[in-house]
């Protein structure tokens, strides 16, 4: 059993400096004296842990000494069998976990509301998804979580299916029932990815739902960075006993980088032995001050803060009390409207807001004096900006897609460039989204309806930052050449 009050990565890094090493390696501004500017915005110390791999500092390719052990505590941490440090974010994760189980023409069974890195993965390796529509929430507009006898009706109908993968939880705090779709995966010899990019505090707490591995998932892809307190684009790629260590590696150096950051991987190493230490205080923390933060804002009126009270023990089986999802339709202001009024009038950043709804994100980092600014702001948001009713407001919803073609297949065929609004009934060769979340809109292989043009228009009008397209300003989409 080893100790996770040891920070082996950091802990060698600490031991390398008291070294004085001459570098005569990469990187190339030489521990900061090549780069004065860059030493004045991030410190001294900051650019001297900007190291290259070397044997006292092991190699994240193939760790065979602090690296691997701060793996293997990061795996005692989180209940894996196997972790794996990512430093491509948790882009790299998912595509690793989807590169891992599926190739070319196989398939994979999942919610259409996946992020974008899901269905990159997809053009990468060439699996075929099959859809399972998640149920919606007509009053807030969001997609919800997947249905048991919807997953169970797919893995029937695709019984050569090779995993199921599952939002544990989506980014307003849905989940599915997880330990279930697990097992209806297990039983037909599919295995069970999770998509736990928003989920990492699960695994340090029994007031939040169920962590994946503690479901019985085969893969997880874990965002430290977002509420685990580690350093951006930082991430953890956590396996169960059935996957094979050795393979699972192999598959992520195909795609991460073979210069891993020294100052991300620490920051792992460091934010494990944190919240190992210290994370079920803090998340319990946490969840009060999402709690109260909710009391506080439905009270103001028209807002509405969701926690709970949406389990319906399937399509919300448990719901994620640290996020604070609100909706705004009855304010008359979407939910990218108070986003963009709160950072432009109030200086109060939060993490997105889509055509209804707003998330802020609350973490271990954060006080009761900031939740109070945040409460004050939306009541004056309110007073000062708010609508009679919401007349003219469109309620996003979930746009059931109509597949085509493999998004591999789709994104390397011949295409050509539409404009917006004549490239209804033509097949999408590219993304569109809004991001964040990052959730598609089109995916490559879908077809294009004129529901969809009407809300690609509608939230660029509202301010959506709308990404994917090769055009940026989203005025022409790229589609298929030729009929299908």
């Amino acid at each position: 059993m080893l100790s996770q009050e040891r920070a082996p990565i950091y802990e060698a890094l600490q031991e390398f400096e008291k070294r004085r090493v001459v570098p005569f390696d990469v990187p190339g501004h030489k521990r900061g004296r090549g780069n004065p500017e860059l030493t004045e915005l991030l410190g001294e110390k900051c650019v001297r842990m900007d190291v290259n791999s070397m044997k006292p500092l092991d190699n994240l390719c193939h760790p065979v000494s602090v690296i691997r052990e701060a793996e293997e505590l990061a795996a005692q941490a989180f209940g894996a069998a196997h972790a794996f440090l990512m430093v491509g974010g948790t882009t790299s994760a998912v595509q690793a976990m989807i590169l891992s189980v599926a190739k070319r023409g196989e398939k994979i069974i999942l919610p259409r509301n996946v992020h974008r890195s899901v269905m990159g993965a997809m053009v990468l390796c060439g699996a075929v998804p099959v859809y399972v529509d998640p149920a919606c929430d007509d009053r807030l507009g969001i997609p919800l979580g997947m249905r048991r006898e919807d997953v169970e009706a797919a893995i029937k109908k695709h019984p050569n299916a090779k995993a199921v993968l599952v939002n544990n939880p989506t980014y307003y705090g849905i989940c599915s029932d997880i330990r279930a779709i697990a097992q209806m995966a297990h039983e037909h010899g599919m295995l069970c990815l999770a998509d736990e990019a928003h989920g990492t505090h699960f695994y340090f707490s029994d007031e939040l739902p169920v962590s994946a591995m503690a479901a019985g998932a085969d893969m997880a892809a874990v965002s430290m960075h977002k509420s685990g307190g580690s350093l951006t684009q930082s991430s953890l790629l956590l396996c169960g006993p059935a996957m094979q260590e050795g393979h699972v590696r192999q598959i992520i150096n195909l795609t991460q980088t073979t210069s891993g950051s020294y100052l991300l991987l620490s920051s792992l190493d460091i934010s494990r032995r944190n919240l190992a230490l210290r994370g079920r205080e803090a998340f319990s923390q946490v969840v009060k001050l999402a709690d109260y933060a909710r009391g506080e804002i439905n009270q103001i009126g028209g807002y509405y803060a969701y926690s709970k009270e949406l389990i319906n023990g399937d399509s919300v089986f448990d719901f994620d009390r640290t996020k604070l999802s609100v909706n705004t339709l009855n304010v008359g202001l979407a939910g990218i409207e108070v986003y963009d009024l709160l950072r432009d009038e109030y200086d109060i950043q939060i993490e997105f807001g889509d055509l209804g709804n707003f998330l802020a994100y609350l973490s271990i980092g954060d006080r009761p004096r900031e939740v109070e600014r945040l409460v004050s702001a939306l009541s004056e948001v309110r007073r000062r900006f708010g609508r009679p009713d919401a007349a003219g407001l469109m309620r996003q919803e979930y746009i059931e897609p109509e597949v085509v073609l493999s998004p591999q297949d789709a994104f390397y065929a011949e295409n050509v460039s539409l404009p917006l609004e004549e490239s209804a009934g033509h097949v999408c060769s590219e993304f569109v989204m809004c991001y964040p979340p990052g959730i598609p809109i089109l995916a490559p292989g879908e077809r294009i309806t004129p529901k969809i043009v009407e809300y690609i228009q509608y939230a660029k009008e509202k301010g959506c930052s709308m990404t994917g397209p090769e055009d940026p300003d989203i005025r022409r989409l790229n589609v298929l050449k030729g009929v299908y």
